[in-house]
Order: C-alpha cells, then structure tokens, then sequence
C-alpha cells in the first residue's frame, strides 16, 4: 500500500518562498508519474506540477516560471518549490501518485499553503 504525506504548507505573504515535499511509502510499482494537485474553495482541484517517471516536467500555465518540481531518493520524495506566491495561489495542496496499475492514482492528506496580500 502507498501512503504519501504531504510537508511544508503555511502562511505566507505576497511575493514570499515555500517549498512543500511529499514522502512516499511503500512500494510504487509501475511508476507513471508523480505530481502535485490544488483545490481552492469552491474550485476544482487542479494540476499545478507532474514530473513523469522519465523526468519530463509539466505546469500548469499559472506557475510557469514560478514553481519547479522535482524528486529525490529513488522517486520516494518529491517536491515543488513555489516562489513569488500570491494570493491566488492559495489553496491546498495534494501530492499525486499514477501508476500503471490499479488504483491507478494515490493521494496524500493535503497541506494548506495561504498567501497574504
């Protein structure tokens, strides 16, 4: 079974750094990639970032230039550095497992990053 826990979420001010990370445990067959989602309040939740098992990157048009994705230790850690936050960007953040095989997708609990005007 893969558990993720999600880190680094908090308050923050406009124009400020957060980097979260994501520990994954358990074993990760079929690796497809790994991401990070968001859900704002009475929003959907939204891709912001995925780094593919071949390393391939993708963002979302909003935090192009602004976050960067990356993984370490065997793909068991991933993390999204966020620079020049705003307030828009607040939300809580979900880190994404996908796999090949069923269930396919794991997620973790979610962390809150808040960013002030």
């Amino acid at each position: 079974q893969v558990q993720l826990v999600e880190s680094g979420g908090g308050l923050v001010q406009a124009g400020e750094s957060l980097t979260l990370a994501c520990a994954a445990s358990g074993n990760i067959f079929r690796l497809v990639a790994m991401g990070w989602y968001r859900q704002a309040p009475g929003k959907q939740r939204e891709l912001v970032a995925v780094i593919t098992s071949g390393a391939g990157t993708n963002y979302a048009d909003s935090v192009k230039g602004r976050f960067s994705i990356s993984r370490a230790n065997a793909w068991k850690t991933v993390y999204l550095q966020m620079h020049s936050l705003q307030p828009e960007d607040t939300a809580v953040y979900y880190c994404n497992v996908r796999t090949a095989l069923a269930p396919y997708d794991y997620w973790g609990q979610g962390t809150q990053v808040t960013v002030s005007s």
